[in-house]
């Protein structure tokens, strides 16, 4: 091996473990002065361990080590296209580790991550981040031309929802469910989910009925207290109210109740747990069908008491209701019978639902479908505000998702698609899914990263958890905000000209439209575009 080499990359390149990058041409970026920007360093040398320096005037430059995780089921081959990365080894660069001054060199190696994270505006003007790597008695050094724009982001419009799973926090740290520990690691990954973009989080009212085997059960992480009374029930929100100011508090403004029936059809209810006599008891849950008129009666006990609680808390426009999540055609009469209770007992909130057959729209069924993004054309321009969603299957026709074997750039393009067909939600089931499917078992996600090897890695989580009970960020996460950031550019500048202009210079050059599964497969086209959207937004302040 020869001496000491480094590489400089921009955020969007994969380097997998055995792979020695070479140079692009990679120097620099413009970004506006309250945004978030990033690139990598690679380094290689013959020897263990190597140190770094940063000079810069800008005093908020983070460093990560970009670490090498596993997975067993990187795609689906049988349904998978040819825009993708495959590893020899099966090890992707995924997690962020936080550095300080010393990095371990693995094989002669490592990858660093470097972010600038403004706390404040940014002074305008040409930056340089210098990076100095020195290692057995030889130093070299890169450098970084940040110019910032006098101009900040527009604040994010996108309604992003990433389902936040609490049961997994406790299993995996061993608290119990609402103790101070409890809500400490609970504030600790909701701020971390904040920083990246989510700004509606989904709220247990009862334990979510979400990738639960039939008749199994998920840790219970009920936020909703339950008496049950000789005649009718009396309810708590005390745990409940906690959870919503701790998540004002973190910048949540939207708060998305968990589903009033079961996944995949509304054919039962959740688990809910209440007093009885004194002792708790479980009195809905698989053994409930979802024509129970007990449950019924429970429902609309419960919308009598929790509609003034969230008028009191002023924040009754900010709740969004789900019904039942991913129903197909086989499960339409179920759904609609439980769409239709949902609607009458919770007409006055916005009811949203995770499905992508046109037919549940057109019939009624839902007010606000949130639609597959390899299933999006039939509602462009029929729905009013467009929503869409992406999973395990998404994995084809070139669509974005946030896979591990993924490029970046397929990651990162969806803001600007969101931007073209004017999207107004977003959602993700997996912000912190730590089981397998159908949550048979429990996971460590540093070594299972595909969920029991039933979904592509990265589908069922975005963050890993830290021994001190903070979320440490994937890589995919930082990549997926900047495609945000992205959104928030165009919107910026089309605030400061108009929608026919942004939407210009977004698909100058293009030999044909960008949709949500046609665009340049091209780091270079989605920099490149970015720095032009930058440069008119400069023109014009």
């Amino acid at each position: 091996m020869a001496g000491l080499e480094i590489v400089l990359l921009s955020s969007l390149e994969k380097v997998m473990r055995y792979e020695t990058p070479k140079s692009g041409g990679f120097s620099g970026f413009s970004m506006l002065n309250n945004e978030k920007k990033s690139f990598q360093l690679f380094i290689s040398a013959p020897f263990d361990e190597a140190e770094f320096y940063i000079n810069s005037d800008l005093d908020c430059v983070f460093p990560y080590k970009v670490e090498y995780l596993p997975s067993r089921l990187p795609l689906k081959g049988d349904t998978a296209d040819d825009y993708v990365l495959l590893s020899d080894d099966g090890c992707y660069p995924e997690l962020l580790s936080p550095a300080e001054k010393k990095v371990t060199l693995k094989n002669g190696r490592a990858l660093m991550w470097f972010e600038i994270n403004p706390q404040r505006e940014l002074t305008a003007g040409k930056h340089t981040v210098s990076v100095t790597v020195s290692c057995g008695g030889e130093s070299k050094n890169a450098e970084v031309c940040v110019s910032v724009i006098a101009c900040p982001l527009d604040r994010q419009k996108l309604i992003y929802t990433n389902w936040f799973h609490t049961d997994c926090l406790i299993d995996y740290y061993g608290v119990s469910a609402f103790s101070c520990e409890y809500w400490r690691i609970v504030e600790n990954f909701l701020k971390t989910a904040v920083c990246h973009g989510m700004n509606c989080v989904l709220t247990p009212i009862f334990t979510p009925p979400l990738d639960t085997a039939i008749g199994g059960e998920r840790t219970t992480v009920q936020l909703i207290g339950v008496k049950k009374l000789k005649h009718g029930y009396e309810f708590d929100f005390s745990n409940l109210k906690k959870w919503i100011e701790l998540s004002l508090k973190c910048g949540v403004e939207y708060f998305e109740l968990s589903h009033l029936f079961t996944q995949w059809g509304a054919r039962h209810t959740p688990k809910i747990i209440a007093d009885v006599h004194g002792k708790s008891k479980k009195i809905f849950g698989w053994k409930t069908w979802v024509f129970s008129k007990k449950y019924k009666e429970f429902l609309t006990a419960l919308a009598a008491s929790l509609k003034p609680f969230f008028k009191e808390l002023g924040i009754e426009e900010k709740i969004f209701v789900h019904v039942s999540d991913e129903p197909n055609k086989k499960q339409i009469k179920t759904y609609a019978y439980a769409s239709r209770l949902v609607r009458s007992l919770f007409g006055e909130y916005k009811i949203i639902d995770a499905l992508s057959d046109y037919g549940f729209y057109k019939k009624g069924l839902i007010t606000q479908p949130i639609v597959s993004n390899n299933r999006i054309e039939p509602f462009i321009g029929k729905v009013p505000e467009l929503w869409t969603y992406y999973c395990t299957g998404q994995d084809n026709n070139y669509v974005s998702n946030r896979f591990f074997a993924m490029p970046s750039q397929r990651n990162r393009v969806f803001g600007y698609q969101l931007y073209k067909y004017n999207v107004k939600g977003f959602l993700h089931w997996g912000y912190n899914f730590y089981n397998t499917r159908l949550s048979k078992r429990k996971i460590d996600p540093y070594k299972v990263t595909d969920a029991g090897k039933q979904f592509q890695s990265g589908d069922s989580f975005i963050v890993y958890p830290a021994s001190d009970g903070t979320a440490l960020c994937s890589l995919r996460l930082k990549v997926l905000f900047d495609g945000f950031q992205d959104l928030a550019a165009l919107q910026t500048l089309e605030r400061l000209t108009d929608r026919e202009t942004a939407l210009r210079v977004l698909e100058q050059g293009l030999d044909n439209e960008l949709t949500f599964s046609q665009y340049p497969h091209s780091d270079k086209w989605q920099l490149e575009t970015r720095e032009r959207i930058n440069a008119e937004i400069a023109k014009r302040i």
